[in-house]
């Protein structure tokens, strides 16, 4: 998502893409790589009961609750003052949503399987309630997502959805169906440092946008900080005066200039 977006946008749509945000990408997909190697394994949820008797956890209501005032708050107050001048509200907007929407897939997913199965899932109240839940969420999503997209520019809106939207994802299963609980501590540790590496990824793509950095260029642009001039930032700076037509007797003494 965040490689593709970003080289597609420099070549489709004419956007920039320098020597940094192509080593966040590079980045980025190396964090991806890891944190899929380290990543923990679902808790078995095989019907639509056992989803809802997760679903109806106190955790998972309390974080809910959190992510659905969090969603209002930034749809009803934050976004129309501040959407189209900070990238962030937009985007968090389609991340909280997001976290109902991977759920409702996860839900959708058991009971596909247990239509084919023959177990009566059209029947069961949770089925429409997860489809329900899932075209709010994405056409919420895609909403946003396109309003962002108009405004900024795609090769940072991908990647900082990519950093929210995972970050949401992880949160949620945490909570909801608790895959961490029988991970290791070097499985742990390999996931949170695959999503560090992703966010250095995506700090490099988003910081250093504008900067005129290729492979081309970066010898000239290292000489020219090499030879850049000291910059004195004391008031008082003694410059010594070079006189060359001082003749040789003369040459013992030597002016000073303090500029103030």
């Amino acid at each position: 998502s965040v490689s593709c977006s970003a080289i597609l946008s420099s070549y489709l749509l004419g956007e920039r893409l320098n020597l940094l945000g192509k080593l966040g990408c590079m980045l980025s997909l190396l964090g991806s790589t890891v944190m899929v190697i380290h990543a923990p394994e679902d808790e078995e949820v095989t019907t639509l009961d056992e989803m809802m008797s997760k679903l109806k956890e106190p955790g998972f209501l309390a974080y809910a609750a959190v992510l659905l005032a969090a969603c209002f708050l930034l749809i009803f107050y934050l976004a129309p003052r501040y959407g189209h001048s900070n990238i962030l509200i937009y985007l968090t907007i389609c991340s909280v949503i997001g976290a109902f929407s991977v759920s409702s897939v996860k839900g959708l997913g058991i009971a596909i399987k247990g239509f084919f199965a023959g177990q009566p899932v059209l029947q069961h109240p949770l089925t429409w309630i997860l489809v329900i839940t899932l075209v709010a969420s994405i056409t919420t999503q895609i909403n946003y997502l396109n309003k962002s997209l108009d405004i900024f520019n795609t090769s940072l809106v991908f990647p900082i959805y990519y950093v929210l939207f995972t970050t949401i994802v992880i949160t949620t299963s945490v909570i909801l169906f608790k895959e961490w609980v029988t991970m290791t501590i070097v499985d742990i540790i390999g996931t949170v440092c695959g999503f560090l590496t992703i966010i250095l990824g995506v700090f490099l793509l988003h910081a250093f946008k504008d900067m005129d950095v290729s492979l081309g260029n970066l010898p000239q642009i290292l000489q020219t900080e090499q030879q850049a001039p000291v910059t004195h930032d004391d008031k008082n700076i003694l410059i010594e005066v070079d006189n060359s037509s001082i003749t040789p007797e003369e040459d013992k003494s030597k002016v000073f200039m303090i500029y103030t």
